[in-house]
């Protein structure tokens, strides 16, 4: 889960070619190593071909260094709520490549999702 760090201290995920100051990333950050606290998620019913339902997705803000960092991405349970605190963990297969229409070896299928901190 890399994200990028820009020469202003700014981190972006994913990254960019060229951060919120118009310059090339510096270096990156691998969000896996840090927890994060849910700002807002909700549930689909209604998830695209291979997806899980019900598919519980969130927002969550990594704290790097003071610097926030937000991305948005599948939970692992659909007891989620506001202010918990998660992380991520590693997904061999976020859907199902052989529910859609594209060649399955023509993208990657692994990512990561959000489990809760107990």
């Amino acid at each position: 889960m890399e994200a990028s760090r820009y020469p202003d201290g700014s981190i972006t995920y994913p990254g960019h070619p060229y951060g919120p100051g118009g310059r090339e990333p510096v270096g990156t950050v691998d969000l896996s190593e840090y927890g994060a606290e849910v700002v807002t998620w909700t549930t689909s019913t209604a998830t695209p071909p291979g997806v899980r339902e019900p598919n519980t997705i969130a927002i969550v803000e990594f704290d790097v260094d003071g610097e926030p960092v937000r991305a948005i991405g599948q939970v692992t349970t659909e007891d989620v709520e506001i202010g918990d605190e998660v992380r991520p963990v590693y997904c061999p297969e976020l859907r199902d490549p052989e529910a859609g229409i594209r060649e399955p070896a023509s993208q990657e299928w692994d990512g990561f999702r959000f489990e809760p901190i107990e």
